[in-house]
């Protein structure tokens, strides 16, 4: 078929029924839709499908099968590996108008919701509905229930609520094949056979279509307080947080570089939390509840002071000062976006984070010592962020290429550890030729037999994950 009739055969399918899909060809709008928050490859897709219902996605990837047409699945668009994008020519199935809140039960304190329903969206509804919905980032004004599903993203909670895999009790996809399946149906027990609702999680679109979810929903912690404390030494990161978990639950425990605070600082929304000046930030996130929870708090941190862990520390008196303190740490992404980071979003486990993190700086310092390197992270849960800053003076081309010799120690580094190459933004294009260091051959295998049995002709996302 020429481009001309895969676009009006695209136009037809989605015109159908009670609510009519749309299919764009402007230019503008292939650039928008063609791309994420990567800008390593340039978006070249064929054409935007924004489809309104499963049955529009069911006609579309079997159209696709008849007639090999690559398909690539697009949410938020704020994913950092280049998952969604659409760099040869394929069909953007984009899921902005399957964005309704279908249902709720308050008994089961659950939710279903369209793919494109918005992060923001759903903690509202849950907010208005006096519950809780705890996966939270940086991006939840923008980001897509579909594409956190199918990254498994987690966020600056995981620490108390896990990843975003941990709150869905039901899917509904649109397999490779143009097989709708209904996952699970929503049931807390249900012991019967392989969990096909995980292979889907974290899938990146590669297997098929998350159409719809239904998302389990908690109650609304109470007095959130924040404790943010500058650390003296890297290690004692993991001397505070252990700390602090002998003594209370906590629902955040994140951790910034005294380089990444001055950008936050130098951008002029919040203030420095304290005078004393230290190499590392903690920040605590709890639940004060009672006035013996408070006394703990103080307790424990009394204790690290005089330990020597903690040069200084202040706690939030108020709503309005957490927000603040928060962003010192949330902050940081958009502090220093005009450098043209390199980032690096990886993990391994929590104990092993200080000499994971310092071989890191070391092997990239003594390479390239005019690279600034920015830290911040869930330490909490054994993921970091690597930013490192390109030089004022240094074509981008020229930093990029670097950067790329970077990566191969820093993966080295991760294999060492037995570490996850990507920790929370998937795979994508730009961290495929570095699955090895993360997955085993034979896992690979597994992988790609997987891929095989859902989608046979390799029209779902493909060249994500792997080739």
């Amino acid at each position: 078929m020429t481009a001309e009739q895969i676009i009006a055969s695209l136009e037809e399918l989605v015109a159908s029924g009670d609510a009519p899909g749309k299919v764009l060809t402007d230019p503008a709008d292939l650039e928008t839709y063609g791309k994420d928050w990567t800008k390593i490859h340039t978006p070249a897709p064929l054409a935007i499908v924004l489809p309104k219902t499963t049955e529009q996605v069911q006609a579309l990837v079997k159209f696709a099968n008849e007639n090999q047409v690559a398909l690539v699945p697009s949410g938020g668009r704020t994913g950092l590996s280049a998952g969604a994008v659409a760099a040869n020519g394929e069909v953007v199935v984009a899921f902005d108008n399957m964005n309704k809140i279908v249902d709720f039960n308050a008994s089961d304190r659950t939710v279903r919701c369209q793919a494109g329903v918005i992060t923001e969206q759903l903690q509202n509804f849950a907010e208005e509905n006096d519950l809780y919905y705890p996966v939270d980032f940086a991006s939840a004004g923008s980001s897509q229930l579909g594409g956190n599903l199918s990254t498994n993203a987690g966020g600056i909670k995981v620490i108390r609520y896990g990843m975003s895999r941990d709150w869905v009790a039901g899917l509904k996809v649109v397999t490779g094949k143009g097989d709708v399946l209904d996952l699970n149906k929503d049931l807390e027990k249900n012991n019967t056979g392989y969990d096909l609702r995980h292979l889907f999680i974290g899938a990146e679109g590669t297997l098929g279509f998350i159409t719809e979810a239904t998302m389990k929903l908690t109650r609304k912690p109470n007095d959130l307080t924040v404790l943010v404390l500058g650390v003296n030494d890297l290690t004692n990161t993991m001397d505070v947080l252990k700390a602090f978990q002998n003594k209370m639950d906590l629902t955040a425990y994140e951790f910034f570089s005294h380089q990444a605070m001055q950008h936050v600082l130098a951008h002029g929304q919040v203030q420095a939390p304290f005078e004393t000046e230290a190499p590392y930030y903690a920040l605590l996130e709890f639940e004060a509840v009672s006035d013996q929870v408070m006394d703990d708090a103080m307790e424990v941190f009394e204790h690290c002071m005089e330990e020597g862990w903690v040069l200084d520390g202040v706690i939030s008196q108020s709503e309005t000062q957490a927000q603040s303190l928060w962003m010192l740490r949330e902050g940081i992404s958009e502090s220093i976006a005009p450098r043209t980071p390199y980032k690096n979003d990886i993990s391994v486990v929590v104990s092993r984070v200080p000499g994971f993190l310092q071989e890191i700086e070391s092997v990239v310092t003594e390479h390239y010592p005019d690279f600034e390197i920015i830290w911040f992270g869930h330490i909490g849960d054994g993921n970091l962020h690597l930013n490192i800053l390109k030089p004022e003076d240094m074509p981008k081309e020229e930093f990029f290429e670097k950067c790329q010799q970077v990566n191969k120690w820093v993966f080295e580094i991760v294999e060492k550890y037995e570490g996850s190459v990507s920790a929370e933004h998937g795979v994508g294009m730009t961290k495929k030729d570095y699955l090895r260091y993360t997955r085993s051959e034979a896992e690979i295998a597994y992988l790609r037999g997987i891929k095989q049995v859902f989608d046979p002709n390799g029209i779902m996302n493909p060249g994500k994950i792997f080739d």
